[in-house]
């Protein structure tokens, strides 16, 4: 039995870039929100969670050597990190596609926390973005 959240190994996952093209369906910056409780919410507003989105984990780092240094060590986890300076800080976005769960969140969340702290830094919160047909349910 084909479960139907998960993909098999041989169909690739969609080719979705942090381009700015994709909607924000939803998202936390809120650490003590459960990622459970947010992804149960997007479901009622009919976004389909089952379904590989674009997930982007959002950080504030202190220089620009912390900013590279973060993109080298994310992308090991199969992430891409796109950053740019904002008010004498780096705002990194470290993104991948992949079908959310709140296990799955709250485990990158954290790895995400500890090195945006291992850097200088701080993690400014999670979002998923999909595609207009990745939205509501049909």
């Amino acid at each position: 039995m084909r479960l139907p959240w998960r993909r098999r190994r041989d169909e690739p996952a969609p080719a979705y870039a942090d381009d700015g093209s994709l909607p924000v369906l939803g998202g936390s910056d809120d650490p003590a929100r459960s990622d459970s409780s947010v992804l149960a919410e997007l479901a009622e507003r009919g976004v389909d969670v089952t379904v590989p989105l674009l997930v982007r984990h959002h950080l504030v780092l202190p220089t620009r050597e912390a900013a590279e240094e973060a993109g080298a060590v994310v992308a090991e986890e199969g992430y891409a990190l796109a950053g740019r300076p904002v008010d004498g800080t780096w705002r990194v976005r470290a993104s991948r596609v992949e079908v959310p769960s709140g296990l799955v969140l709250s485990r990158e969340r954290s790895r995400m926390a500890g090195l945006a702290q291992r850097l200088g830094g701080d993690v400014a919160g999670w979002d998923v973005c999909g595609p207009g047909g990745a939205g509501p349910r049909s």
